[in-house]
């Protein structure tokens, strides 16, 4: 604002004057008042601050306050003249100087008269004269310059670009602006008064009202030619430019004018229509030119499109209804539209094959944003059904069957924590189609002991972890950080622990064991496993041996574990019969034996059954087993005991040429290299004498041999050379072997299980299986009375399901069965319990 001179001539602001000229006016003035200086004060230099020392009040004062004239009285003595002639000249001044101060302000230059002036002239006029005109006169001039100057210098280039009559209009709408604010000052007490008593649009209003008029016309047939429809398409240019990552995009003009848009209010009714038409076309336009791509690029694309979308709409400051018209619109075209493809189950197959998680998690959010990510769990199910056959049904791979079958729960996993956002509907989905394909007859018919085969591979599996620890494991199995991370959070150990490892890898593969019907096929294997470790001492770890168990007996109870916590007794009580086998011969008259014997006594209806062989054990082994037989049935009456030498293992001390060695070898090794001792002068001994002398024959024999004259540590030299023992080989001692190691272990070649032995497992559990159908039937029928067939059927696969899966047919066979031991009888279509 300039500032106006003092001297006003504002008729509201003037003052009267006395001069000459009017002497015909009379005044009475107050007498003059003394000043103080004409009161005699006497001061001393010296007490100069203080009170004065000596005041003369003998005179008195020539200041009197309270003395003299009281009114000021003014008589007209004149008539009064008339000053209408002066106040209409003003008025006529003042309006030609706020027209000619919109004139300069209109073309960018200083109005010759200052702006105070211009404001108090506008006061006067609201006050006195007539602000209606003011007003009217400030909206026609603005009209006027719009329509006159601004339009046609908007339109002086018709051939011109959308783009560069959007730059033109925007750069008069911020000239515009900048002359708004002016206009605004100079005329803002019309703006508080009397508009706002009026209740007429206020100047800022006005100013904005009148450019949309002039850029945007409402008519449909003035707004087509209008700069305002040109400045739309120009919008839509440069968003079209700034998808394509076209050059010619220009950011700046592009935020600026959304901005102008918003404050013209033509936004919503002339932008956003043609802006979200020119949308869905390029999303049609795009969704066809990528549909015949793979699903992986399509679901990359589609993101990084809709990302772009949705920055774009937030960079540039278009309208939040604006944006989710858009992305609907994209999600519409690009995932609605295209549905079928993206939930295609031959295209998601490989996807989840290739474990491409960032792939699947795009889709799963593309998906998500639509609605339809729950249409999504027939192909997964079907994938997972799938593959999970593919994998049972695999024979030459059977061995891997568990192992294949958990790297594909680990992958499913992983992809529900980091793609799916950990959705409850696709983990239920999961484990409802593993549960259908490792309990599917018909995937497991290529085994010719069906489910039951998968419950075996479990139960190896276990052993597997169990005897090797981690170092059996492929990584893709083990923990990430992820996994240590949800732990700590939990308040478990963490996974980065080789035990809490362990223990979350056996909580695995009972995942897999929670979905087995045949249990009963995993609890003969896993107890014959057990007794195995047991024995053998082969448990990576005790604790988690008991910790299994606990697993197991909360997941089955105390009637599946009772026997192999039988075994873990049996182990306790064998050690404190050790130890008072020892007390008694340490108080024994016999002398002390130079063996140092280590009995487990078994009870044999906990344990697996195991084979009876004789073996000729040297004198010394022989008289400490019948010292040990002695002092037990001495101790318990009516016990019997049978030796197992086939599960037996001891050290031996041999001289080699190069130093002596602790060899550690099991009973039947150990019985071969005792013949050695009393071995011919040559020493030579025949296959035949071997066999002879220790009683071993056979597949025993052979395996033995091999491992002690074919193995790493071999301490027997075979003749000939050779990979195989045959019944013609002769062997002798090896006095060159030679290890650096004190003690070493030499491994008994173990021997695969047979398919007869592997078959004689499972008729037992076949066995098994039937006394629990019949035991299950007659408990039915016991507490029925009388019962329907296929209802009798359909309670004896329920109560037994649990232990494992029987067919129909075999349950009709043990009904046959009672009927003939007279537990049942058929009366017309139904069963009657004889008691």
């Amino acid at each position: 604002m300039q500032s106006a001179p003092a001297d006003s001539t504002s008729p509201s602001r003037r003052r009267p004057r006395l001069d000459s000229s009017s002497s015909t006016s009379s005044l009475a003035l107050a007498p003059k008042r003394p000043r103080v200086s004409d009161t005699p004060v006497m001061t001393s230099a010296k007490a100069r601050g203080k009170l004065p020392e000596t005041v003369d009040l003998t005179k008195r004062s020539a200041f009197q306050p309270y003395i003299g004239a009281k009114k000021l009285v003014i008589k007209n003595l004149r008539a009064p003249t008339s000053r209408e002639p002066q106040v209409s000249e003003y008025y006529a001044r003042t309006f030609k100087e706020l027209e000619d101060a919109l004139e300069a302000v209109f073309a960018d230059r200083k109005p010759d008269v200052p702006l105070e002036r211009l404001y108090r002239g506008v006061e006067d006029v609201c006050r006195k004269g007539d602000p209606g005109k003011v007003y009217k006169l400030l909206k026609d001039r603005v009209e006027l310059h719009l329509q006159r100057v601004v339009l046609p210098r908007i339109r002086r280039d018709e051939g011109v670009s959308n783009i560069d009559t959007l730059r033109s209009v925007l750069a008069e709408w911020n000239s515009w602006n900048t002359q708004t604010v002016l206009i605004r000052s100079t005329f803002s007490f019309l703006d508080r008064t009397y508009l706002l008593r009026e209740n007429l649009p206020s100047i800022n209003d006005m100013t904005i009202v009148q450019f949309r008029r002039m850029a945007f016309p409402s008519q449909a047939l003035l707004y087509e030619s209008s700069p305002g429809s040109r400045v739309v398409d120009g919008l839509c240019d440069l968003v079209e430019f700034d998808r394509r990552d076209d050059g010619r995009t220009d950011p700046v003009l592009l935020k600026d004018s959304i901005r102008m848009l918003f404050i013209l209010g033509v936004y919503v009714e002339n932008f956003e229509p043609v802006f979200l038409r020119q949308s869905e076309a390029y999303f049609k336009e795009f969704g066809e030119a990528w549909s015949t791509s793979s699903l992986k690029d399509y679901i990359l694309v589609c993101e990084k499109l809709l990302k772009m979308e949705d920055y774009r709409c937030i960079a540039f400051n278009f309208d939040s209804t604006t944006e989710k018209q858009l992305m609907d619109s994209a999600h519409s075209t690009l995932i609605g539209h295209y549905s079928d493809k993206l939930l295609n189950g031959g295209s998601l197959s490989k996807l989840l094959s290739d474990k491409e998680v960032e792939s699947m998690k795009a889709l799963y959010d593309l998906l998500r944003l639509s609605g339809i990510q729950k249409k999504m769990k027939a192909p997964w199910g079907d994938y997972i059904r799938t593959t999970g056959a593919g994998i049972i049904g695999d024979k030459e791979r059977g061995d891997e069957m568990v192992l294949r079958l958990l790297e594909l729960r680990r992958s499913l996993d992983l992809m529900i924590r980091d793609a799916f956002n950990k959705d409850e509907d696709f983990l239920w989905g999961m484990r409802e189609s593993f549960g259908k394909f490792m309990n599917d007859r018909k995937v497991a018919s290529c085994w010719n002991t069906g489910t039951s085969k998968i419950g075996e591979m479990t139960a190896k599996y276990i052993d597997m972890l169990l005897r090797g620890g981690l170092k059996t494991l492929p990584k893709e199995l083990l923990s990430d950080v992820k996994d240590r991370a949800t732990a700590e959070k939990e308040g478990h150990s963490s996974t980065a622990d080789e035990d809490a490892e362990l223990d979350r890898q056996l909580d695995q593969a009972l995942e897999l064991f929670r979905f087995i019907e045949g249990k009963d096929a995993f609890e003969a294997f896993y107890k014959k496993d057990l007794a195995r470790r047991l024995l053998m001492g082969r448990s990576a770890s005790q604790d988690a041996e008991r910790n299994m168990l606990t697993k197991l007996r909360g997941e089955c109870g105390s009637n599946f574990t009772h026997n192999l916590e039988q075994m873990f007794k049996d182990q306790e009580l064998a050690k404190d019969e050790m130890e008072s086998y020892k007390q008694w011969c340490q108080g024994s008259a016999d002398r002390k034996s130079p063996l140092d014997l280590a009995v487990m006594i078994l009870s044999a209806a906990a344990w697996p059954t195991y084979p009876d062989i004789r073996l000729n054990l040297p004198d010394e082994v022989a008289s400490q087993i019948e010292r040990f037989d002695k002092y037990y049935k001495n101790k318990h009456t009516g016990r019997v005991l049978t030796w197992k030498h086939s599960l037996a293992h001891c050290a031996l001390k041999a001289t080699f040429g190069k130093g002596t060695k602790e060899l550690l070898v099991s009973a039947y090794q150990a019985v071969v290299l005792m013949m050695f001792n009393s071995a011919p002068s040559d020493g030579f001994l025949a296959y035949e004498q071997i066999a002879t002398g220790t009683g071993l024959q056979g597949g025993d024999l052979d395996r033995t041999l091999q491992s002690l004259a074919c193995g790493k540590a071999r301490v027997l030299s075979k003749h000939p050379k050779g990979r195989d023992v045959k019944p013609t080989d002769t062997f002798t001692f090896n006095k060159a072997f030679t290890d650096p190691k004190y003690r070493v272990k030499i491994n008994q070649i173990q021997l695969k299980e047979t398919k007869e032995e592997n078959n004689a497992t499972h008729e037992r559990i076949a066995q098994d299986r039937r006394f629990e159908t019949q035991a299950a039937i007659v408990r039915i029928m016991k507490s029925r009375k009388s019962m329907g067939h296929a209802e009798l059927v359909a309670e004896v696969i329920n109560l037994t399901k649990k232990r494992g899966s029987v067919e129909p047919a075999a349950i009709k066979k043990e009904i046959e069965s009672l009927i003939e031991k007279d537990y049942i009888e058929r009366e017309g279509n139904a069963y009657v319990y004889l008691a």
